[in-house]
């Protein structure tokens, strides 16, 4: 059986929180819809795909769902077992990496904070190279090759007809040209700037003299749909392992986090500013 996708499993998670706020046993779901506690397990632990009318059935339930959140919701369902263009490269990508692969493509937003690197969707191709090799020590040439490939692939989330709409909070330490050549370094910093340009990406530079802040505790990215926030994600990564964070309470305090590291970092125009004298000087 394959993993499940994070679109079942958020589907899932957030028919849990639904009911146990009501709250309900999973026995007294089964009392009222008929619907057995194993396969109500199943769907909420995103083993198995919910039909439409046992989903009308769960949320009329549990209650407090407008028209826009059941829509959510059924759309999550109907595209519980759907894979994209990403799957051609199972074997070079990890399944956390084609779960975040699979929100950007459904997201209407992106908003991330990043310490040392430059966000992916805003990478080059020789950065995105020169960057990937650092991280993945043991990484073949061609495994490289592959997550460069996925990477640049990931970028057309910018130019589809209703394009990501994306807000990055870079720390002044990711634009210096520690993890690559000067010339590299300044490509992507024009990259940078070229970017800003468009009316869907925003982005803002953290200075190295900024006061104390939420992202001293690393970086994260948030994702949000057009649904409902409460179906929005927290990606926190790490070295050999990605955490998505989909608690409605725990996303809506990144959510504060990201609003201080926005008000701390400087405005667009001097930040561009910034990010043109640094390429000058690299």
């Amino acid at each position: 059986m394959a993993d499940p996708t994070v679109r079942r499993r958020r589907l899932g998670s957030e028919l849990r929180r639904m009911r146990e706020s009501v709250p309900l046993k999973l026995d007294d779901v089964e009392a009222r819809l008929g619907l057995t506690t194993t396969k109500l397990s199943r769907i909420e632990t995103a083993r198995i795909n919910v039909k439409p009318a046992d989903l009308d059935g769960m949320l009329d339930l549990y209650g407090g769902v407008d028209d826009a959140k059941r829509a959510a919701l059924h759309s999550l369902a109907k595209d519980g077992g759907k894979r994209g263009w990403w799957q051609t490269y199972r074997d070079a990508i990890s399944p956390e990496y084609a779960d975040l692969i699979s929100l950007e493509a459904d997201a209407k937003s992106m908003r991330c904070y990043e310490t040392v690197l430059i966000p992916g969707l805003l990478q080059t191709s020789a950065y995105a190279r020169a960057t990937i090799n650092a991280i993945n020590m043991t990484s073949t040439p061609e495994h490289v090759s592959a997550l460069v490939e996925v990477r640049l692939a990931r970028q057309s989330v910018l130019t589809r007809p209703e394009p990501l709409a994306v807000w990055a909070v870079i720390h002044e330490a990711a634009l210096r040209p520690s993890i690559t050549s000067a010339p590299v370094m300044r490509d992507q910093l024009q990259r940078l700037l070229d970017l800003s340009e468009l009316p869907h990406v925003s982005i803002q530079v953290l200075p190295l003299d900024a006061m104390p802040h939420p992202g001293m505790a690393g970086s994260f990215t948030m994702i949000g749909f057009p649904e409902t926030a409460d179906l929005d994600v927290v990606l926190v990564e790490s070295l050999t392992s990605a955490l998505y964070v989909e608690d409605p309470a725990e996303v809506s305090i990144y959510g504060g986090a990201f609003e201080r590291l926005r008000a701390a970092a400087l405005p667009f125009d001097k930040s561009a500013d910034l990010i043109a004298k640094t390429k000058d000087q690299t």
